[in-house]
Protein backbone atom coordinates (compact mmCIF):
# COMPACT_ATOMS: atom_id res chain seq x y z
CA UNK A 1 0.00 0.00 0.00
CA UNK A 2 1.32 3.40 -1.03
CA UNK A 3 2.59 5.60 1.83
CA UNK A 4 1.56 8.80 0.03
CA UNK A 5 -2.17 8.18 -0.29
CA UNK A 6 -4.34 11.29 -0.24
CA UNK A 7 -8.06 10.66 0.10
CA UNK A 8 -10.62 13.42 -0.29
CA UNK A 9 -14.18 14.25 -1.10
CA UNK A 10 -16.05 17.54 -1.05
CA UNK A 11 -16.04 17.70 2.78
CA UNK A 12 -12.83 16.15 4.16
CA UNK A 13 -9.27 15.48 3.13
CA UNK A 14 -7.01 12.77 4.55
CA UNK A 15 -3.32 13.42 4.05
CA UNK A 16 -0.37 11.31 5.15
CA UNK A 17 0.57 12.25 8.71
CA UNK A 18 3.84 14.20 8.97
CA UNK A 19 5.88 16.10 11.53
CA UNK A 20 4.29 19.31 10.21
CA UNK A 21 0.89 18.13 11.54
CA UNK A 22 2.06 17.58 15.10
CA UNK A 23 1.50 21.15 16.43
CA UNK A 24 -2.10 21.28 15.17
CA UNK A 25 -2.86 17.79 16.44
CA UNK A 26 -1.27 18.53 19.82
CA UNK A 27 -3.40 21.67 20.12
CA UNK A 28 -6.68 19.83 19.59
CA UNK A 29 -5.88 16.45 21.11
CA UNK A 30 -4.79 17.43 24.60
CA UNK A 31 -8.41 17.10 25.75
CA UNK A 32 -9.05 14.42 28.41
CA UNK A 33 -12.51 13.67 26.90
CA UNK A 34 -10.86 12.28 23.77
CA UNK A 35 -8.96 9.65 25.72
CA UNK A 36 -11.44 8.84 28.49
CA UNK A 37 -12.47 5.45 27.09
CA UNK A 38 -9.44 4.56 25.00
CA UNK A 39 -6.80 1.98 25.72
CA UNK A 40 -3.68 4.03 25.19
CA UNK A 41 -4.49 7.23 27.09
CA UNK A 42 -3.48 10.70 25.94
CA UNK A 43 -0.35 10.52 23.79
CA UNK A 44 -0.19 14.33 23.58
CA UNK A 45 0.46 15.00 27.27
CA UNK A 46 4.08 15.99 26.68
CA UNK A 47 6.08 16.96 23.60
CA UNK A 48 8.10 13.76 24.02
CA UNK A 49 5.03 11.53 24.12
CA UNK A 50 3.57 13.31 21.09
CA UNK A 51 6.82 12.73 19.18
CA UNK A 52 6.77 9.04 20.19
CA UNK A 53 3.15 8.77 19.00
CA UNK A 54 4.13 10.33 15.65
CA UNK A 55 7.08 7.95 15.22
CA UNK A 56 4.91 4.93 15.98
CA UNK A 57 2.18 6.12 13.61
CA UNK A 58 4.44 6.91 10.68
CA UNK A 59 7.21 4.31 10.87
CA UNK A 60 5.38 1.02 11.39
CA UNK A 61 5.48 -1.01 8.16
CA UNK A 62 1.89 -2.24 8.55
CA UNK A 63 0.33 1.19 9.18
CA UNK A 64 -0.62 4.22 7.10
CA UNK A 65 -1.50 7.22 9.28
CA UNK A 66 -3.49 10.27 8.19
CA UNK A 67 -4.35 13.72 9.41
CA UNK A 68 -8.03 14.61 8.88
CA UNK A 69 -8.80 18.09 7.54
CA UNK A 70 -12.19 19.74 7.16
CA UNK A 71 -12.15 21.10 3.61
CA UNK A 72 -14.53 24.01 4.22
CA UNK A 73 -12.66 25.52 7.17
CA UNK A 74 -9.20 24.09 6.47
CA UNK A 75 -8.99 23.02 10.14
CA UNK A 76 -7.23 19.91 11.33
CA UNK A 77 -9.93 17.76 12.92
CA UNK A 78 -7.95 14.73 14.08
CA UNK A 79 -6.18 11.64 12.87
CA UNK A 80 -6.90 8.08 11.78
CA UNK A 81 -4.99 5.21 10.26
CA UNK A 82 -4.94 1.88 8.55
CA UNK A 83 -3.19 -0.72 10.69
CA UNK A 84 -2.51 -4.44 10.69
CA UNK A 85 -2.34 -4.29 6.90
CA UNK A 86 -2.02 -7.81 5.52
CA UNK A 87 -1.39 -8.06 1.78
CA UNK A 88 -1.44 -11.86 2.00
CA UNK A 89 -4.94 -12.00 3.49
CA UNK A 90 -6.22 -8.76 1.87
CA UNK A 91 -7.39 -7.36 5.19
CA UNK A 92 -6.67 -4.38 7.36
CA UNK A 93 -8.02 -2.45 10.29
CA UNK A 94 -9.17 1.15 10.50
CA UNK A 95 -8.45 2.62 13.88
CA UNK A 96 -6.56 4.93 16.19
CA UNK A 97 -9.12 7.53 15.14
CA UNK A 98 -9.58 10.62 17.23
CA UNK A 99 -11.39 13.85 16.49
CA UNK A 100 -11.40 17.12 18.38
CA UNK A 101 -14.60 17.36 20.41
CA UNK A 102 -15.81 20.16 18.11
CA UNK A 103 -16.07 17.60 15.29
CA UNK A 104 -17.93 14.85 17.16
CA UNK A 105 -21.23 13.86 15.50
CA UNK A 106 -20.50 15.97 12.42
CA UNK A 107 -19.77 14.98 8.84
CA UNK A 108 -16.08 14.44 9.55
CA UNK A 109 -16.02 10.87 10.88
CA UNK A 110 -18.50 9.42 8.40
CA UNK A 111 -16.77 11.07 5.42
CA UNK A 112 -13.30 10.05 6.60
CA UNK A 113 -14.37 6.46 7.18
CA UNK A 114 -16.19 6.32 3.82
CA UNK A 115 -13.00 7.44 2.08
CA UNK A 116 -10.90 4.88 3.95
CA UNK A 117 -13.37 2.10 3.22
CA UNK A 118 -13.68 3.05 -0.44
CA UNK A 119 -9.92 3.00 -0.92
CA UNK A 120 -9.54 -0.28 0.99
CA UNK A 121 -12.20 -2.12 -0.99
CA UNK A 122 -12.03 -0.46 -4.40
CA UNK A 123 -8.35 0.38 -4.85
CA UNK A 124 -6.46 -1.94 -2.50
CA UNK A 125 -8.88 -4.87 -3.08
CA UNK A 126 -9.53 -5.75 0.58
CA UNK A 127 -11.86 -8.59 1.44
CA UNK A 128 -12.18 -7.54 5.10
CA UNK A 129 -11.91 -4.29 7.03
CA UNK A 130 -11.89 -4.57 10.79
CA UNK A 131 -12.69 -1.94 13.41
CA UNK A 132 -12.55 -2.35 17.17
CA UNK A 133 -13.32 -0.38 20.30
CA UNK A 134 -12.85 -0.77 24.01
CA UNK A 135 -16.03 -2.32 25.43
CA UNK A 136 -16.49 0.74 27.68
CA UNK A 137 -16.32 3.17 24.74
CA UNK A 138 -20.01 3.41 23.84
CA UNK A 139 -19.48 6.53 21.71
CA UNK A 140 -17.14 4.60 19.42
CA UNK A 141 -19.47 1.60 19.30
CA UNK A 142 -22.32 3.80 18.10
CA UNK A 143 -20.12 5.47 15.48
CA UNK A 144 -18.92 2.11 14.14
CA UNK A 145 -22.44 0.73 13.95
CA UNK A 146 -23.64 3.89 12.12
CA UNK A 147 -21.10 3.02 9.42
CA UNK A 148 -22.87 -0.30 8.85
CA UNK A 149 -20.23 -2.58 10.37
CA UNK A 150 -21.23 -5.91 11.88
CA UNK A 151 -20.46 -6.58 15.54
CA UNK A 152 -18.57 -9.87 15.59
CA UNK A 153 -18.20 -10.20 19.33
CA UNK A 154 -16.41 -8.90 22.39
CA UNK A 155 -13.20 -10.50 23.54
CA UNK A 156 -12.97 -10.54 27.30
CA UNK A 157 -9.77 -9.48 29.09
CA UNK A 158 -8.29 -8.83 25.67
CA UNK A 159 -5.58 -6.52 26.99
CA UNK A 160 -4.28 -4.87 30.13
CA UNK A 161 -4.13 -1.09 30.22
CA UNK A 162 -0.60 0.25 30.76
CA UNK A 163 -0.07 2.07 34.02
CA UNK A 164 -3.33 1.00 35.66
CA UNK A 165 -3.31 -2.76 35.11
CA UNK A 166 -7.02 -2.53 34.28
CA UNK A 167 -8.26 -5.47 32.22
CA UNK A 168 -10.05 -4.34 29.10
CA UNK A 169 -12.63 -6.10 26.95
CA UNK A 170 -12.58 -5.18 23.26
CA UNK A 171 -15.47 -5.32 20.78
CA UNK A 172 -14.66 -6.31 17.19
CA UNK A 173 -16.55 -5.22 14.08
CA UNK A 174 -16.05 -5.84 10.39
CA UNK A 175 -17.20 -4.94 6.91
CA UNK A 176 -16.66 -7.47 4.13
CA UNK A 177 -16.15 -6.76 0.45
CA UNK A 178 -19.53 -8.34 -0.34
CA UNK A 179 -21.23 -5.92 2.09
CA UNK A 180 -19.40 -2.83 0.87
CA UNK A 181 -21.67 -1.86 -2.08
CA UNK A 182 -24.75 -1.63 0.15
CA UNK A 183 -22.86 0.16 2.93
CA UNK A 184 -21.32 2.57 0.43
CA UNK A 185 -24.77 3.41 -0.95
CA UNK A 186 -26.02 4.25 2.56
CA UNK A 187 -22.90 6.28 3.45
CA UNK A 188 -23.04 8.34 0.28
CA UNK A 189 -26.82 8.88 0.17
CA UNK A 190 -26.89 11.56 2.86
Amino acid sequence: MDRNIILEDARVRLEPLTQANLPALSAIANDPALWEFTFQGNPFGTPESAEAWLRDATQAPDMRAFVIIDRESGEVCGSTRYLDISDEHRKLEIGWTFLARKWWRTHVNSHAKALLLEYAFEKWNAVRVQLKAEAVNLRSHRAILRLGATHEGTLRNFRIRPGTGERRDVAFYSILDTEWPEIKAKLTSG
